[in-house]
């Protein structure tokens, strides 16, 4: 168990100013990500103050904050420890938490400690959590932990950053005029230190001419030497983004305006890199005569969020595109559509309960990978992005002429193409998919309108017969039409 008293624990969460500001888009991806991770429905960035936790990032809560002495998170940051609870129902210690019996109606969490440096610099405190939770019961697996409390380390990185760049801002506006350009460059160069991968320079107007700290010559892969002429420097930056760097630069310099960017970056041996570029101008006489600025190589976080992002994005059974990239895809493609047709086709699997049933979840999940797969491959759908909504249910997003003219002939070739049979203990199961489709119209203008229009004419072709397919406003049934040979 923690050393660390409340007072120097509470002393430490005050330091890195982190209560009640809003969201940030850093810590939204880590918790979405740790949701994906576990299959959970909730997850939070959680900070435990005097008497409540207030949650820096939330996804599938809605309260920013509830008191303390109900918190799940408190036990964590209590013993300094993570806390893993497969099932709230069977612990006595929170079967009768009002989360539990309750809304949300916690059944499951797993929550790792969030640690920060002190500010007397005698160690570390744990502040808070990040945590995942759920209204089943889980099985948190080693490796899922392992990754969980990875994440909880980017996160305890970000707060030190944070803390680092709000002590410097403080730092460089507490210092004379006359001692700007020396100590700012010593107080940039001791956080470059102090926080990996960052650096510092500052621009000379009058000479063009780059100071670099020595972090900011690692960054650029190459040996610490003297004064680097602007030009070159913006030859690590490849197009289009040396110019808009440079874009930055000059309006800095006309009105004063500091920038705070991310930047594709190739250093001296040829590696691309993504980095984090800010900078201010430094005033005399209220002209500016320098620029000032530090440079983070964030190449590993910047992966790392887009892995993220691409797990959000991609159904893991079958390699589709998730709901979530369905929607935002279908929402774009509707607001920038212009004449273009565009329709949608939502997919139900016939006899698959039966497979799951009857061979079990295995086999339920090749007929998925299956249907995926020719769902992928069905190039007589022309330019199309088929999605997994969940389940046995998959949803079709078509273009151009296979949205109009071709729409029932592409529907009647896609219901051949689904048919399939499964071997089942001297039998067969034949699984085979309804289609319901709506195309976009003046009445089916938004996502919401037109999926449920695809979903009504779905229905209409279930009660009709399975393995027949429906389209919105068209009073006939559709059947499977094979290809000529």
């Amino acid at each position: 168990m923690s050393t660390v008293t409340e007072n120097e624990r509470l002393a430490a969460l005050r330091a890195i100013e982190v209560l009640d500001t809003p969201p940030e888009s850093e810590f939204d991806t880590i918790v979405n990500g740790a949701r994906y991770l576990f299959g959970c429905r909730m997850a939070t960035v959680t900070m435990i103050d005097a008497n409540r936790q207030w949650f820096k990032a939330r996804y599938g809560v809605s309260a920013c904050e509830t008191a303390r002495d109900i918190s799940f998170c408190n036990y964590a940051v209590a013993n300094d420890d993570t806390l893993i609870i497969a099932d709230t129902a069977a612990d006595v210690r929170f079967a009768d938490n009002p989360l539990v019996v309750g809304p949300p109606f916690i059944r499951f969490y797993a929550g790792v400690p969030l640690r920060v440096r002190r500010p007397d610099g005698a160690g570390s405190a744990t502040i808070g959590t990040l945590c995942v939770m759920d209204d089943r019961p889980h099985t948190a697996t080693p490796a899922q932990i392992e990754m969980l409390t990875g994440m909880a380390h980017v996160i305890e990185a970000l707060l030190e950053a944070r803390r680092a760049t709000k002590e410097s801002m403080r730092l460089a506006l507490a210092r004379q005029e006359a001692l700007i350009e020396v100590q700012r460059a010593q107080r940039l160069l001791q956080h470059a230190e102090r926080m990996a991968r960052i650096g510092s320079w500052r621009l000379d107007l009058a000479t063009q001419q780059t100071y670099w700290s020595a972090q900011t010559f690692a960054i650029h892969g190459i040996e610490s030497r003297g004064d680097t002429a602007l030009e070159d420097a913006l030859e690590y930056y490849p197009q289009p983004d040396r110019d808009r760097l440079r874009s930055v630069l000059d309006q800095c310099i006309a009105d004063g305006r500091a920038w705070d960017l991310e930047l594709d970056f190739i250093d001296a041996g040829g590696q691309q890199r993504r980095v984090r570029a800010l900078g201010e101008p430094e005033l005399r006489d209220g002209q500016p005569v320098a620029l000032l600025g530090v440079i983070q190589d964030i190449t590993e976080r910047y992966h790392f969020e887009r892995r993220l992002r691409e797990v959000a994005l991609t159904d893991e059974l079958t390699g589709l595109a998730s709901r979530r990239a369905f929607n935002e895809r279908l929402d774009a493609a509707l607001a920038n559509r212009g004449d273009e047709p565009l329709a949608v086709a939502i997919l139900d699997l016939d006899r698959f309960k039966e497979v799951n049933d009857r061979l079990g979840h295995a086999a339920g999940d090749d007929v998925l990978r299956v249907m995926a797969s020719r769902l992928r491959e069905a190039t007589y759908l022309g330019d199309h992005l088929a999605a997994r909504l969940g389940g046995d249910e998959f949803v079709v997003l078509l273009h151009g002429e296979h949205a109009a003219a071709r729409l029932v002939a592409s529907i009647e070739r896609l219901l051949a193409d689904l048919r399939h049979t499964v071997p089942a203990n001297g039998g067969n199961i034949p699984v085979s998919s309804t289609i319901g489709a709506c195309v976009a119209d003046t009445a089916h203008a938004d996502r919401s309108t037109l999926l449920r229009a695809a979903d009504d004419a779905l229905y209409v072709a279930k009660r009709s017969r399975r393995g027949t397919g429906a389209i919105a406003g068209l009073a006939r049934t559709l059947m499977p039409q094979y290809a000529a040979d």
